[in-house]
C-alpha cells in the first residue's frame, strides 16, 4: 500500500518545544503525531457512534412510547458497576 502525507503544520515553537519533551525513547515527532491523530480518530468516530445511538434511542423511545425513568437506568448501572468491582477487586 502506498503511504500518505498531510500537510505541513506550523505551530507555535513552545508546542513543538512540548511535544518533544514527552517523546519516549525511540520515538520520533512524526510518530507522536502520528499516534495522537489515529487516538483522536478513534474518538471522533466513538464519539459519532455514541450519538447515533442515543438519537436512534429516542426515535425508538417515541415510536414505542416505551420510556425507562432515569432513576431506573441510574440503578441498573450502578448493580452492573458494584458487580463488576466485586468480581474485579473480590
Amino acid at each position: 500500500m502506498k503511504t500518505a502525507t498531510f500537510p505541513s503544520l506550523r505551530v507555535d515553537p513552545a508546542l513543538r518545544d512540548a511535544a518533544e519533551s514527552v517523546l519516549r525513547e525511540g520515538e520520533t515527532l512524526s510518530s507522536l503525531i502520528e499516534t495522537a491523530m489515529r487516538e483522536t480518530i478513534h474518538r471522533r468516530q466513538a464519539q459519532a457512534e455514541f450519538v447515533a445511538r442515543g438519537l436512534q434511542s429516542g426515535e425508538d423511545a417515541r415510536r414505542t412510547g416505551i420510556y425507562h425513568p432515569a432513576t431506573a437506568v441510574h440503578d441498573e448501572l450502578q448493580r452492573r458497576l458494584d458487580a463488576r468491582r466485586k468480581k474485579v477487586l473480590g
